[in-house]
C-alpha cells in the first residue's frame, strides 16, 4: 500500500506557463526529502500550459477547467482531489519556494497543534518584503487609516497599521488575524471542520475570509519568516481586465465585511461604509483611466492575460 503525501500542494493557473514552470523547478529543487503532491487546476488556458504539464510533468494531478472559475472554486476541486491527511498548501503560479521552506511550513505545523493556518514572509520579484502576506481582518479603521496614508506615516504604530500589520517585526513569527492566499498551508483537520474557501468570493478577500473563519473556529493563523518565497504577482490578473478586477475586488469585499463584519457596527454606520465603499469603487475606476498601468489591489492571475 503506497504512503499518503504528507502535503498536497494546490495551483491554480491561468495563462500563466513561463511563471508555471519555474514555480513547479522551484519545488521539485527544494522540497528535499518531503512527501508531497501537486494538484495543478487550469482555468482554461491558451498558452500551452496543459502541454506543458503533459510533456514535462505528467505525474502532477491536472484538472483542466474549459473555462475561467475564479481562484475559490478551483481550489475547493483541487482541495477535494488532495490526498494528503495533513496537510494542503495553497500556491500561486507565479511564485518560487526556496530551500527549506515547504519543509519548515510544515514543521512550524507539527509543533505547533494549535496552528490551522500558517504562512510564510513573501517577497517582491525584487527581493523587497510584500506587506500583504500579513495583514489585519480589513475592519472600517484598518481600511481607513491603510487608504488615508495614516499606516505609511505611522508603520510602526498599532493604531494605524492593522491593515498590513506593519508594527510587528517582519523577521519574526507571529500570531496574525489573517495571511496571503499566495501561499498558504491549511491543516487537513481545519478544512474538515470549517469546509473549504467561500465561492461567492471570486478572487479577492478569500484568504481573509479563510482565516477569519478558522479562528473563529478556534484555530490560530500565523506567519512565520522561517519560510519564505518570492511571489511575482501582477502578471495578467488585475492587469488584464483592470475594471473588471476592480468590480471584482470591491465587491469580494462587500461580501466579505457583509458576512464577518457587519454584525459588529451600527446598521446605520454600515450604510454610512457601504457607500463609502461605492465612492472609493467609482474613484477607483475613475483613476484607472489615467493610468499607465493599471490594476485594482493585489493582483491575481485569474482573470485572464497571457504572460510572458
Amino acid at each position: 500500500m503506497s504512503q499518503l503525501p504528507e502535503l498536497s500542494i494546490c495551483i491554480v493557473t491561468l495563462n500563466a506557463q513561463h511563471y508555471l514552470q519555474d514555480c513547479l523547478k522551484s519545488v521539485k529543487k527544494h522540497a528535499g526529502s518531503l512527501n508531497y503532491e501537486i494538484i495543478v487546476v487550469d482555468n482554461g488556458s491558451t498558452d500551452g500550459t496543459l502541454e506543458m504539464l503533459k510533456e514535462e510533468y505528467p505525474e502532477i494531478a491536472l484538472i483542466a477547467n474549459k473555462q475561467n472559475l475564479g481562484f475559490t472554486k478551483p481550489n475547493n476541486q483541487a482541495i477535494s482531489r488532495s490526498k494528503s491527511d495533513k496537510y494542503v498548501l495553497l500556491l500561486n503560479p507565479d511564485t518560487i519556494v526556496y530551500e527549506s521552506s515547504l519543509q519548515n511550513l510544515v514543521d512550524f505545523a507539527e509543533k505547533h497543534p494549535e496552528a490551522g493556518i500558517i504562512g510564510p514572509k513573501v517577497l517582491n520579484g525584487d527581493g523587497t518584503f510584500q506587506k500583504h502576506c500579513k495583514r489585519g481582518e480589513g475592519r472600517p479603521w484598518e481600511t481607513f487609516a491603510y487608504f488615508l496614508g495614516l499606516s505609511q506615516i505611522f508603520p510602526k504604530t498599532k493604531l494605524f497599521s492593522g491593515y498590513l500589520q506593519t508594527h510587528l517585526d517582519e523577521n519574526l513569527t507571529h500570531e496574525v488575524p489573517a495571511i496571503s492566499g499566495c501561499c498558504m498551508l491549511i491543516r487537513q483537520a481545519t478544512l474538515h471542520a470549517i469546509g473549504g474557501l467561500d465561492e461567492d468570493l471570486f478572487a479577492y478577500q478569500e484568504d481573509t475570509e479563510y482565516c477569519v473563519r478558522a479562528r473563529k473556529a478556534g484555530w490560530k493563523v500565523y506567519y512565520t519568516p522561517a519560510a519564505h518565497i518570492t511571489h511575482f504577482g501582477g502578471k495578467g490578473g488585475s492587469r488584464a481586465q483592470p475594471y473588471k478586477a476592480i468590480y471584482k475586488w470591491h465587491h469580494s469585499y462587500y461580501i466579505y465585511y457583509n458576512k464577518h463584519l457587519a454584525k459588529d457596527y451600527f446598521f446605520l454606520f454600515n450604510w454610512f461604509y457601504y457607500l463609502v465603499m461605492f465612492l472609493k469603487l467609482c474613484l477607483t475606476l475613475l483613476l484607472n483611466l489615467f493610468r499607465q498601468e493599471k490594476h485594482a489591489g493585489p493582483s491575481r492571475n485569474y482573470l485572464g492575460k497571457k504572460t510572458e
